[in-house]
């Protein structure tokens, strides 16, 4: 009886000792697995401090000034000359009274001068306008008290609008207005005719035709 007993409690301790080991195996057996899947995960992706510039498709590397170039080719230039571009400039029928005011000053002026002569006395007029020192559009310029001589109290003299010389006050007032030209005395402020001597204490720009011009 004993004996009996003896072999059961054996055997039993025998499958309980079966029993550890296969818990034990399938214990390793799944570290090993998950061992396995870290080493097989998709790397991890690390980002950078500097933007990763790509390289332009050959066409598109292309320098844009060509394009540029073309339109520069096809585009009109600059007049060869004032003469140019006073035979350039339209001729409004009507002209907005502050260009009125710049060409009439040009026309009783410098209507005998030279384009040159004519486009200085105009950009004096612009330049007042813009100085700070003088009204601030060109009919306060030439309508200022005793800076004209063709001025009559708030008018100028009637222009004949069909001629020549009006016409091409208008077109040097154009171009004085745009300043599409350069001047030969740019930033003059002042000018007197030269057969008179006023003795201005001011910077002597230059003469052009009969007239002299300062800053």
């Amino acid at each position: 009886m004993m004996s009996k007993q003896l072999r059961k409690a054996s055997a039993i301790a025998v499958a309980a000792m079966i029993a550890s080991i296969a818990i034990s195996a399938n214990g390793s057996g799944a570290s090993a697995q998950n061992v396995a899947a870290v080493t097989n995960q998709e790397p991890v992706l690390q980002t950078i401090s500097q933007p990763v510039v790509q390289p332009l498709p050959a066409e598109a590397q292309k320098p844009a000034v060509e394009a540029d170039q073309a339109d520069l080719e096809t585009a009109p230039g600059k007049a060869s000359s004032l003469s140019a571009m006073v035979a350039a400039q339209p001729q409004p029928d009507e002209l907005p009274r502050e260009l009125h005011c710049l060409a009439g000053a040009i026309y009783f002026e410098a209507k005998s001068e030279s384009l040159a002569g004519q486009l200085a006395v105009g950009r004096v007029v612009v330049a007042r306008s813009k100085s700070g020192r003088f009204p601030n559009s060109y009919c306060g310029v030439v309508f200022q008290p005793s800076q004209f001589s063709f001025v009559r109290g708030s008018s100028m003299p009637g222009i004949p609008r069909g001629s020549k010389q009006w016409k091409n006050a208008v077109a040097v007032a154009q171009i004085a207005h745009s300043n599409a030209w350069r001047s030969p005395v740019e930033g003059a402020l002042f000018f007197h005719a030269s057969y008179v001597s006023p003795g201005w204490r001011l910077t002597r720009v230059g003469r052009i035709d009969n007239h002299v011009f300062y800053r």
